[in-house]
C-alpha cells in the first residue's frame, strides 16, 4: 500500500476563501493535489498557466513535490502594480506638509 500524505489547497476571493484537505501519495506534485481537489470546479477562472502557485507563501512550480501537511497556494493575479501604487504614494507624499496638510 502506498503511504499517504496529508496537503491542504487553498485559494481566495475578496469575498469567499476554500480550503480543501485531501490526502495523496507520497510523491504527489503541487499540479495533483490543485486537481485532485476539485477546486477547479469550484472556480472556473483559476488557469494554471496565468495563476501563479506556492507552499506556504513561496512562489514554486506545479511539478514541485509535496510534503506532509503542505499547504498549496493558489494566487490570483495583481489588479495595480505595487510598484506604481509605491511611486503614487510617495509622490502624493511629497506635496504634503507635517501634519498632513497639503502644500500648493
Amino acid at each position: 500500500m502506498a503511504e499517504k500524505i496529508l496537503v491542504e489547497v487553498a485559494y481566495g476571493l475578496s469575498d469567499k476563501q476554500e480550503l480543501l484537505s485531501l490526502q495523496l501519495d507520497k510523491g504527489a506534485l503541487v499540479q495533483d493535489a490543485i486537481e485532485q481537489s476539485g477546486i477547479l470546479d469550484d472556480f472556473p477562472e483559476i488557469d494554471l498557466k496565468k495563476n501563479k502557485v506556492g507552499v506556504f507563501g513561496k512562489i514554486t512550480q506545479l511539478s514541485h513535490q509535496l510534503r506532509d501537511k503542505d499547504r498549496v497556494e493558489i494566487y490570483r493575479p495583481l489588479i495595480a502594480d505595487p510598484k506604481e501604487v509605491r511611486k503614487k504614494r510617495a509622490a502624493e507624499g511629497k506635496r504634503m506638509k507635517k501634519g498632513g496638510t497639503t502644500v500648493k
